[in-house]
């Protein structure tokens, strides 16, 4: 089973790469490999005459099963800790959320511009039906989950228009704790060994919510509106609402966040069949500023 080290991106940050971290007991080695650097999707040659034919002392480093296991229970470990400093930070962040809340209130679209600051938004939201019904929205307000900040509510709010009746539109991504977690005993931070393993696929219950038209042959459920009536959120549209968007409401609103994929991230995306351990826990994909 190879396990590779290569730096990401242009940072200088080494990741474990790996199809699954070693569990095996015996005190065999595994070989690690080292991707060659890359720039503008090329690889680097080596300017020496018979650098081709010279073998790197870096192609492969032996990483013991027993080191293997103790990366991986650091990367719990990291898993944990970060977990416990999401949940303050959420803590922190909502009385400054509720403060902003008061503020954009009193400015006109203001949220329905920060939505169409956002380039996947906006892709999803280009019929001019969609931003019609848009320009009546209030308000938007994102409900973390206490024990599981990786889920939450949206709330659309909106004022009376002529699509539909409903005040506040709601999409769920309910946490559903597996059948594991049944027996766990949390530790002192209320974390389980089950938030570890926390797979979205396998924990998460996307709600659906039926929108009530005034005119039923004029429902916008072929494109933005969809969103809600229907549990499927292929694009991930939710998450970016919740984790990017509704964070960084502000810097979409004035238009200082471009909302595009970096040239770096395209490339991570195209580049590898293995599964990917970062030696830093993943992440939600961050918008350039």
């Amino acid at each position: 089973m190879a396990t590779r080290l290569c730096p990401r991106g242009n940072s200088s940050r080494l990741r474990l790469k790996t199809s699954s971290l070693p569990q095996r007991t015996s005190s065999k080695s595994t070989p690690v490999h080292i991707l060659k650097s890359r720039h503008n999707g090329q690889r680097h040659k080596r300017g020496s005459p018979g650098a081709e034919a010279e073998k790197s002392p870096l192609s492969t480093v032996e990483l013991g099963d027993e080191e293997a296991k103790k990366l991986q229970e650091i990367q719990r470990d990291l898993a944990r800790i970060e977990l416990v400093l999401e949940r303050q930070a959420q803590a922190t962040l909502r009385p400054v959320y509720e403060k902003r809340r008061k503020v954009v209130a009193n400015i006109p679209n203001f949220w329905p511009v920060a939505l169409m600051n956002h380039s996947l938004f906006a892709y999803h939201a280009q019929h001019n039906a969609d931003q019609t019904a848009l320009s009546y929205l209030e308000d938007i307000w994102v409900e973390k989950d206490p024990n599981e900040h990786r889920c939450f509510t949206i709330e659309f709010h909106f004022k009376e228009n002529q699509f539909f009746t409903d005040k506040v539109l709601k999409k769920e991504y309910k946490y559903v704790p597996p059948p594991a977690a049944e027996n766990e005993k949390p530790d002192e931070n209320g974390i389980t060994e089950s938030m570890l393993d926390f797979s979205w696929d396998r924990d998460v219950q996307i709600s659906t919510v039926k929108i009530n038209w005034k005119d039923p042959e004029k429902a916008l459920t072929k494109v933005f509106f969809n969103f809600f009536e229907h549990e499927a959120d292929p694009s991930e549209v939710g998450i970016v609402i919740a984790n990017e968007i509704f964070p960084e409401a502000i810097e979409y609103f004035l238009g200082n966040v471009d909302g595009d994929i970096t040239d770096s991230e395209e490339e991570d995306d195209e580049d590898d069949d293995a599964e990917e351990i970062d030696l830093e826990k993943p992440r939600t994909k961050k918008r350039k500023v």
